[in-house]
């Protein structure tokens, strides 16, 4: 029997909330406990509970997140409009082969723009396992 994700019973409007255009921020914790909070786009797949972040591979976002060792960061994105917000939380891993780079460009297109040329370019993958929120 498989597990059941956070993100099964979501509302419809969480799922439209999460497909309109909106910035976000990433939260991840610095080794001094403090937190690093950046603005970023997010993409999220339900069917697969991660939310996806784009970012160059020499960002301090990246950098502590891989820092972390092969099991990941915690981290949380986060998004308002208004009075509605929503947080995803999870464990962040960093992913740079070409397809899993290339999936999450595509679907920063769908939801933002066509994201700019970055060689360095690599996502971030948050394995969402808790959802706050209004909607």
């Amino acid at each position: 029997m498989s597990q059941k994700s956070p993100l099964d019973d979501v509302s419809e409007e969480f799922l439209q909330f999460w497909q309109e255009r909106h910035l976000s921020t990433l939260t991840t914790v610095r080794r001094d406990g403090t937190p690093h909070v950046v603005p970023v786009g997010v993409t999220l797949d339900i069917e697969t509970a991660t939310a996806r972040v784009i970012s160059s591979s020499t960002s301090h976002k990246v950098r502590q997140i891989l820092a972390a060792g092969p099991d990941g960061a915690p981290a949380a994105v986060c998004q308002v409009d208004g009075r509605r917000w929503s947080t995803l939380q999870g464990r962040a891993v960093v992913r740079d082969n070409p397809g899993a780079v290339a999936d999450a460009e595509a679907r920063y297109e769908q939801r933002y723009k066509k994201p700019r040329a970055n060689p360095s370019r690599v996502v971030i993958e948050i394995s969402v396992t808790k959802v706050l929120g209004t909607l």
